[in-house]
């Protein structure tokens, strides 16, 4: 029943220095954290990583290509990355997604609801679900979550693995940057 639900971004302050040209995300925010992620030994900087994306493949090649001059080409780098992942290394990023995160206080029906729609979606794709849900609220994510599913269990599996891998990527920039802030 993996699926990664995603708290919004922060806003950036308006002092937080220029927007990076593939995010529209102020750079200097992440400036610290994009020093000490070049700075870190290998096994370091790829055990980091292997936390934004759980392919090993996709961890080593990112941890290899350091150091990164700046925000844009680190997720530049991240999206060639996923770009390139076999079905193997997404089938083994998929593995070590986590299990949903709903608030404590969420309503019984809405952990029943997405448990149900979590195994109906495994049933028919024969992987874990995941969505990117930065753009969203956290009141939002659960019918997010099960409107995306609603959606997608009608795609066919050649369409759906494209789905699958294009989140997948997006839910990597995602940790990126929280990696980089320090969240």
């Amino acid at each position: 029943m993996p699926v990664q639900l995603r708290r919004p971004a922060p806003a950036p302050s308006p002092a937080a220095g220029p927007e990076g040209p593939l995010t529209g995300v102020p750079t200097g925010i992440h400036a610290a954290g994009l020093a000490h992620l070049n700075s870190l030994p290998f096994a370091a900087a790829e055990a980091a990583f292997l936390e934004c994306c759980g392919s090993l493949r996709w961890a080593h090649r990112m941890a290899v290509h350091r150091p990164y001059p700046d925000l844009g080409a680190l997720l530049a780098a991240s999206d060639e990355a996923g770009y390139d992942l076999a079905p193997r290394d997404i089938a083994e990023a998929l593995a070590a997604e986590s299990a949903p995160c709903l608030h404590h206080d969420a309503p019984r029906a809405a952990h029943l609801a997405l448990r149900a729609a979590h195994a109906a979606y495994e049933s028919r794709f024969g992987h874990a679900f995941v969505i990117c849900l930065d753009a969203f609220q956290p009141a939002q994510q659960v019918d997010q979550v099960l409107a995306g599913i609603r959606a997608r269990l009608a795609h066919d599996p050649d369409e759906e693995r494209a789905v699958t891998a294009e989140e997948l990527r997006r839910v990597a920039r995602s940790r990126i940057l929280e990696l980089l802030s320090g969240d």
